[in-house]
């Protein structure tokens, strides 16, 4: 039987396998590093996409920021011109209450008793004057009592005052100013009146 010799033909084989196998692992290598590259970039321009939105809603943020300040400051200046229209409307409302309650006082004075002074602290007002007799203080103090605008008249005082005559008196007077035209602003106004 003749011999044949299959060695060279093995390795001229085998070399081939390698070289293919080489020639494979090459261009799998090199599809990897493509698509590793291809990816990369992909994920790069998304990132600088999203970061191009980003600034764009950050600008749009940003005015709109400015809008809300802008508002609440138009809020706070409409609050505080409607507190001041409500303020003068109140003020246009009591101005003839002032007028009203020197009116009522002039009515419930009687004749022989002097004021000297008022004075207006929120809703209380007190009196202090002169008159001829202790009746006078009593009928003034009646007069209030029955009145709209004023209540609970309360004698704090009662001095003689000899030099205005023989039974004349000094008197303190606390009154209650009615519910109908009370100021609870707390004012404070103090109204002399001479001799």
């Amino acid at each position: 039987m003749a011999k044949i010799n299959l060695l060279p033909w093995r390795q001229e084989y085998r070399a081939k396998k390698q070289k293919d196998f080489q020639q494979v692992a090459f261009l799998v290598v090199l599809a990897a590093g493509l698509s590793v590259f291809l990816w990369m970039k992909a994920v790069d321009k998304q990132v600088s996409d999203q970061e191009e939105r980003n600034r764009v809603l950050q600008i749009k943020i940003n005015a709109l920021d400015k809008q809300v300040a802008e508002i609440k400051e138009l809020k706070k200046k409409r609050q505080e011109l409607i507190d001041r229209m409500r303020v003068i409307q109140e003020l246009q409302g009591n101005r003839p209450l002032a007028v009203r309650y020197f009116d009522e006082l002039v009515q419930a004075t009687p004749e022989g008793l002097w004021l000297l002074e008022i004075k207006r602290e929120g809703g209380n007002l007190d009196l202090s004057g002169i008159a001829e007799s202790n009746n006078r203080v009593s009928s003034f103090m009646r007069n209030l009592d029955q009145s709209d605008w004023y209540e609970s008249p309360a004698l704090t005082d009662v001095t003689a005052s000899p030099e205005y005559g023989e039974q004349a008196s000094a008197f303190q007077l606390a009154i209650k100013l009615s519910g109908r035209g009370e100021n609870d602003s707390g004012e404070s106004e103090q109204v002399g009146t001479g001799d």
